[in-house]
């Protein structure tokens, strides 16, 4: 099955039904199912899942935003993150393609009718790919209008240098959605304007990009990037110029809401496999399960996923009819990221030894699903963002 297709959406907000959503399910798990956990340890260390992208890609599934005019199924933000769920839940990691689906936001909702008719064809035929988000620096984590790269408009587009790090699967794109800043923050009255959108060829970049890849705990594929004298062309700005804040929010509230439903994808993956572990295993004559000690946390962290799912649930439906959801995304990534990390240590917990095997792979998605406590917003700026704008607490940062 490919993804049902919606005519006529300019941008992804037309609705799908229950019945197709649980198809979608269906055939996105079917497809997992020929990627099993023998698949994915394989790739350990560090090799990037080609054949499992490409066959997402060679399905439709990761052209699921982009609007049918262009090639793709012109789906809402709730069928995309049904995809990525069920991909998690499958035991993959969603964290090796999702970035095809929020980048869309940026794209899709403030790119010119020109830069949509010359990439997104490629982009949803798998032709192109465009995995790499660049915002994040090294003195710039959190504190995005603070970053130092710099866009300088000359007679060729734009000069841009700069660095960024944690650009994940960039070594793996052909295209970069890239934050720079095109006005000096001392000469603009608020810190989040003065910052501009583009989308970079890295095809085109040569040397100008230089990619070092960083080795983590995961398999997560992500770079640190050196941008000297990188020429664009004018055209290569996305939106208006000095507005890039706003319009990378787009992105933004996507990516949270799409990272809360694979992590509640990775704690059913979990809660299953220790579940099923719990039943089984018989100790002092019955099986594990029967102890409150081990029955209590599973039940206790599916309570926690079922309300962080609900709270996704209702992030997604704001965001598919244009509403406001920005604190709403970040609260439902906070709950879901807190909840998958219950559900890993529960697991951890009640496999014992056997949880810290390779084989069952329990210690892999425990190792994958905490990296969402941190990234791609820490828990805490999430609070602090709520404290201030929901509680009207005075500002932390």
């Amino acid at each position: 099955m490919r993804p049902p297709v919606i005519e006529g959406a300019a941008v992804p907000m037309s609705d799908v039904t229950d019945a197709e959503i649980a198809d979608i399910r269906s055939a996105v798990k079917e497809l997992c199912a020929g990627f099993p956990g023998e698949y994915w340890r394989a790739l350990e260390p560090d090799r990037y899942p080609r054949e499992f992208v490409d066959a997402l890609t060679e399905h439709g599934w990761l052209a699921a935003l982009i609007p049918a005019e262009y090639g793709g199924a012109g789906l809402p933000l709730r069928a995309a993150a049904a995809i990525m769920e069920e991909i998690s839940a499958s035991g993959a990691n969603a964290g090796a393609c999702h970035a095809q689906m929020y980048t869309m936001g940026v794209v899709l909702r403030h790119g010119s009718d020109e830069q949509k008719q010359r990439y997104l064809p490629g982009i949803a035929s798998g032709e192109l790919r465009l995995q790499a988000f660049g915002v994040t620096e090294p003195d710039a984590g959190s504190d995005t209008p603070g970053i130092r790269t710099r866009a300088v408009r000359t007679d060729e587009g734009w000069r841009i240098n700069g660095q960024k790090i944690w650009t994940s699967r960039a070594e793996h794109s052909d295209l970069m959605v890239l934050l720079a800043r095109t006005t000096p923050i001392d000469d603009v009255d608020k810190r989040w304007k003065g910052l501009s959108v583009f989308l970079v060829d890295l095809r085109a970049a040569g040397e100008a990009i230089q990619i070092t890849p960083i080795k983590t705990m995961m398999n997560h594929a992500t770079t640190e990037l050196y941008i000297d004298d990188l020429v664009v062309p004018e055209d290569a700005l996305v939106g208006t110029e000095g507005l890039g804040f706003r319009h990378i929010l787009d992105g933004m509230n996507a990516e949270r809401i799409l990272i809360a439903a694979e992590c509640v994808g990775d704690g059913r993956f979990l809660l299953e496999r220790a579940s099923a572990y719990a039943r089984e295993r018989v100790v002092f004559g019955r099986p594990i399960g029967a102890n409150q000690g081990v029955a209590f946390p599973l039940a206790r962290a599916w309570a926690s996923l079922h309300a962080a799912d609900l709270a996704r649930r209702h992030a997604t439906d704001l965001f598919d009819r244009g509403e406001p959801c920005g604190t709403q995304a970040n609260a439902a990534k906070l709950l879901a990221a807190e909840a998958s990390w219950e559900a890993a240590n529960a697991a951890i917990d009640a496999l014992g030894g056997y949880g810290f095997a390779e084989e069952y792979d329990v210690e892999r998605k425990f190792r994958e699903t905490r990296l969402y406590k941190t990234a791609p917003i820490s828990n805490n700026l999430v609070l602090a963002h709520i404290a201030h704008h929901e509680l009207g607490l005075p500002r932390s940062y």
